[in-house]
């Protein structure tokens, strides 16, 4: 992908920005690959593209016969509202009339026209409108909150000259939002639209940077939005991680399809439906399959879990099965696993010593803990033991005198006898 400017070599092809951007880089951008080629005039062709808001949005326009742009120029376009917006022509000439094709259910009578080259004041009020986006989303999210809907305002778009606002929003649902529109005319004085996305086409506007590392696919070159499912992860033997395989919209990735027609061609020479071999030693289970080396791992299944994994070549499966079939079964997958071309020598086979039978686990105890209950008694034990023998020995006296005689009275009771007998 390469924006007016970035580098390019004699040839046309983009090199990349080299930090000469003046600001970041439009969204979706369309690399015209007929640039260096010679055509007639591009006055022949009365299509051009024009991306609004950094390239989040793109529409085709005619271009009259006394208007005279170029790529880049920004020019002032009519709206299918009220007044007029203001955009970047992105793409000319020839492209355009294969965008348009592509668009089938856009007639070319309908299109609106390219009104002239933008002026100062277009400019001034197209930066006021990009200014003032970011406080209209956080207002707009306040009054949502306030009455309650169950929706989320992702994006907000000014028209060019200020006169309509766009409010780009998901839900799961449908939303009655006839009183929020209410409100927002209120607020905004404007002619209010309300548009529902999903949540690829939210992440798409918003951007960001994805696992891998570079700028997302769907706000830089992806417009077509392919449905993706957890077979394609599975057909690519990827581990079904949600967490892993979802992107920044919280939907599967869409990079998961890109190789998936590489991996069904390649899986069209493995054999169908062959999840055991029989052998004389017992069945063996097919627990995985490498498709870039073309081998599939199989294992003997015990009553301690799997032990001896074997691996075989396509060819070999096939001829194993074709065996069985026949009723003629091998002694085992030892005498038939043999390397592969695309196996080192040392990695013939994969032998798990099964040694489940032979070890006994020792119960989980919890000496441990009570070693700790037991330290903690011994140190108040030497606390005690600090402050001397004696004292010890008569503290113990005094509990026990407390015990037996708990409100003073005399352990002697003979003693108060004799006394009354002598008065």
């Amino acid at each position: 992908m390469g924006c007016s400017s970035c580098s390019t070599t004699k040839n046309g092809e983009p090199t990349g920005c080299k930090g000469n951007c003046s600001a970041s880089c439009n969204k979706l951008n369309s690399f015209d690959w007929l640039s260096h080629i010679d055509l007639p005039d591009y006055g022949a062709y009365n299509l051009v593209e024009v991306s609004f808001n950094n390239g989040s949005r793109k529409e085709i326009f005619k271009k009259p016969d006394f208007v005279y742009i170029s790529t880049g120029d920004l020019v002032a376009v009519e709206s299918t509202a009220t007044g007029y917006d203001i955009g970047q022509v992105s793409l000319m000439g020839e492209l355009v009339e294969l965008r348009l094709k592509n668009r089938k259910k856009i007639d070319r009578k309908v299109l609106p026209n390219v009104l002239r080259i933008a002026n100062e004041r277009d400019r001034e009020r197209l930066k006021d409108a990009r200014d003032s986006e970011r406080e209209a989303m956080i207002r707009a999210r306040v009054i949502v909150n306030d009455l309650g809907l169950d929706m989320k305002i992702g994006d907000v778009e000014y028209q060019g000259d200020k006169r309509k606002i766009t409010f780009y929003y998901t839900s799961d649902g449908r939303v009655d939002f006839r009183e929020l529109i209410r409100v927002f005319a209120r607020e905004y004085k404007v002619k209010i639209e309300m548009r529902q996305i999903g949540a690829r086409q939210e992440s798409a506007r918003i951007g960001g940077i994805g696992s891998c590392g570079r700028e997302l696919c769907c706000s830089t070159w992806l417009t077509d939005f392919m449905s993706v499912s957890t077979v394609a992860a599975r057909y690519q033997n990827l581990a079904i991680n949600q967490s892993k395989l979802s992107g920044q919209c919280g939907r599967l990735k869409c990079c998961l399809n890109y190789e998936l027609n590489a991996y069904l061609e390649v899986l069209q020479e493995f054999p169908k439906n062959v999840n055991t071999i029989k052998t004389k030693k017992g069945n063996a289970i097919l627990i995985k399959t490498d498709i870039f080396k073309r081998i599939m791992f199989f294992a003997y299944k015990t009553d301690f879990g799997i032990s001896e994994i074997h691996q075989l070549s396509i060819e070999q499966v096939k001829e194993l099965t074709e065996l069985n079939k026949k009723g003629t079964v091998p002694e085992s997958l030892k005498d038939v696993s043999v390397v592969s071309d695309f196996i080192d020598i040392k990695d013939k086979e994969l032998n798990f010593i099964d040694g489940a039978g032979s070890l006994e686990l020792k119960p989980l105890s919890n000496k441990k803990k009570r070693k700790k209950r037991n330290s903690k008694r011994g140190a108040k034990n030497k606390t005690k033991n600090e402050q001397g023998p004696n004292k010890q020995s008569n503290n113990n006296r005094n509990k026990k005198r407390k015990k037996n005689n708990p409100q003073g009275k005399n352990k002697n009771p003979n003693n108060n006898n004799n006394t009354n007998k002598t008065k």
